[in-house]
C-alpha cells in the first residue's frame, strides 16, 4: 500500500473522529482504531504500510499513540475464514472507528457490526461488490475510497503488450478470495481476448496455492505475467 493511499483513507478516518464525542478539559478522550487484514503485518506489507500511514498523518491532526489513540490489530494470516471471529474481538475491545484494505475484510465488518463505522482502501468498486449501495448515498456505516482498478488492469494489460508486441499468452494470477480482485481479473481477461491475447488463469487462495501456480507456468511458459 503505497503512502497515497494512507492520505487518500486519511480524510474519512479523520472525519469519523472529529465527530465522536470529546472527553472533557480533565479527562482527555483517547480513540481507539482497530486495523482489520486478512494478511499477516509485516513489516513493508500493504497492511503494515497501510496502519503506519493512518498513524502518521493522524499525528499532524494531533492523534498520537499513547496520548490520546490508542489501536488494535487483528490478521486473519490468509485464512478469511477467521475475519468474522476477529470482528467481534474489535467489537468487544470497543474500538472507534474499523480500517481495513481489501474487500473480504471490509465485508467481515459489515456482517459483524452495523454501528462501528468502517473505513476500507483497496477494496475495488464497493458499489459492484455490493458493500454500498451507492457512491453518492451508500448508506449503512461504511466509507473510504473507491478505486478504478478494474478499469486499470486492462490498461496495464495494454502497456504490457506495447512493451513486448510478441505477447500472445499471459498468465494472470490474482487472490480468488477477494471478488474486488477477482472483479479485476475479469476485466483485465476481457481485454486480453479483445487484444487477440490467450490467457492462463492462476487465481489463489492460500500461501500453498502460488507452489501450483508457478508450477503451472513452469510447465508452459506464457510470454508474460499480469499480477492482478
Amino acid at each position: 500500500m503505497r503512502r497515497r493511499t494512507a492520505i487518500a483513507v486519511l480524510p474519512a478516518l479523520a472525519i469519523l473522529i472529529a465527530r465522536l464525542p470529546r472527553g472533557s478539559a480533565e479527562t482527555a478522550q483517547i480513540y481507539r482504531i482497530g486495523f482489520l487484514s486478512s494478511v499477516n503485518f509485516a513489516p513493508g506489507s500493504v497492511s503494515d504500510n497501510l496502519a503506519k500511514g493512518v498513524l502518521h498523518n493522524l499525528a499532524h491532526l494531533g492523534y498520537t499513540l499513547g496520548t490520546n489513540l490508542e489501536i488494535e490489530k487483528r490478521s486473519a494470516g490468509a485464512q478469511v475464514e477467521r475475519l468474522p471471529g476477529l470482528v467481534d474481538e474489535l467489537v468487544a475491545a470497543h474500538v472507534a472507528v474499523m480500517v481495513t484494505n481489501n474487500y473480504p475484510g471490509a465485508l467481515a465488518a459489515k456482517r459483524g457490526t452495523s454501528k462501528i463505522p468502517i473505513v476500507l482502501a483497496g477494496g475495488g468498486d464497493p458499489v459492484k461488490t455490493g458493500l454500498v449501495a451507492s457512491l453518492a448515498r451508500p448508506g449503512g456505516n461504511i466509507t473510504g475510497i473507491s478505486d478504478v482498478a478494474a478499469e486499470l488492469a486492462p490498461k496495464r494489460l495494454e502497456f504490457l503488450k506495447e512493451a513486448a508486441p510478441q505477447l500472445r499468452r499471459v498468465a494472470m494470477l490474482w487472490n480468488a478470495n477477494d471478488l474486488g480482485m477477482s472483479m479485476r481479473y475479469e476485466a483485465s481477461a476481457a481485454a486480453a481476448r479483445k487484444l487477440g491475447i490467450s490467457v492462463e488463469s492462476l487465481g489463489v487462495r492460500e500461501p500453498n496455492d502460488f507452489d501450483d501456480a508457478f508450477r503451472a507456468m513452469e510447465r508452459d511458459k506464457p510470454d508474460g505475467l499480469l499480477m492482478v
